[in-house]
């Protein structure tokens, strides 16, 4: 959860994106204040140091639940990053609660000096749709602002950015994801040569329907509403966008 003067600030921000103001989706927001979130901070900027880094899974929880192990196979994560990255020189840039305006921070501290990876895949934006607040437009220039920053930082880098994931919250969370990746896509297709964008949303579907079922969340006590993929499901999406990521690196697919 996230602190009460975190969420004061992002409630207040919000209201006067309303107002015409700034978008808060594009402002630089720093979480340094949580202790957690500032260790792993550290701890992902040493490890970028020791290198080499040759990919970067960049994102919020959804990306950071790669390094969870079981025992439950729903969350035994680490064994699937270690086939598909183990031999690649990835890095895990995942940072729960993360939203737009929380990464462009990491990007503008440090998060990318130094280093030269072939590939980025990028997941965000989940977020934005929860305390942030910000809708499918004001989001999607969030997300341009990242795609931006990565490649402002990293001109030789290819980026692959995946669709926000369906998810079981609410109406409004539901429409605003469809009306963020229909203009993610219409983006990528538009032009930028460092970037490809892939939707990985039909893993998460049945007969047109989200299943809960492919969500690690309803197995939690007490259970929350579906939103981050079960490992199995992440097991999907790994596989789904292997080629890509084959590519970005020059390899041979891993599977």
């Amino acid at each position: 959860m996230l602190p009460m003067k975190m969420i004061a600030a992002a409630v207040a921000v919000t209201l006067l994106c309303a107002a015409g103001r700034p978008n808060i989706a594009v402002m630089p927001v720093s979480r340094m204040d949580q202790a957690w979130w500032r260790a792993r901070f550290q701890e992902k900027q040493a490890e970028l140091k020791r290198g080499p880094v040759d990919l970067l899974w960049i994102g919020d929880s959804i990306t950071q639940n790669w390094e969870r192990t079981g025992p439950e196979p729903w969350r035994n994560f680490e064994p699937i990053w270690q086939r598909f990255y183990g031999d690649r020189h990835a890095v895990n840039l995942g940072f729960k609660g993360d939203s737009t305006c929380h990464l462009l921070w990491r990007l503008e501290h440090g998060e990318l000096d130094g280093i030269s990876p072939r590939g980025v895949v990028l997941l965000i934006g989940a977020n934005n749709f929860g305390h942030v607040h910000t809708d499918a437009e004001e989001t999607f220039a969030g997300i341009q602002a990242v795609l931006a920053e990565i490649h402002r930082r990293l001109p030789a880098t290819h980026i692959l950015l995946l669709g926000v994931l369906p998810s079981i919250r609410s109406s409004w969370v539901t429409e605003n994801t469809t009306r963020l990746n229909n203009e993610l896509r219409q983006f990528a297709s538009s032009g930028p040569s460092y970037l490809t964008y892939v939707d990985v949303g039909g893993l998460f579907r049945h007969d047109g329907v989200v299943d809960a079922g492919r969500f690690l969340d309803p197995h939690l006590t007490p259970p929350d509403p579906p939103l981050h993929p079960s490992a199995q499901t992440q097991q999907q999406i790994a596989a789904t966008i292997e080629p890509y990521v084959a590519r970005m690196l020059g390899d041979h697919p891993h599977s």
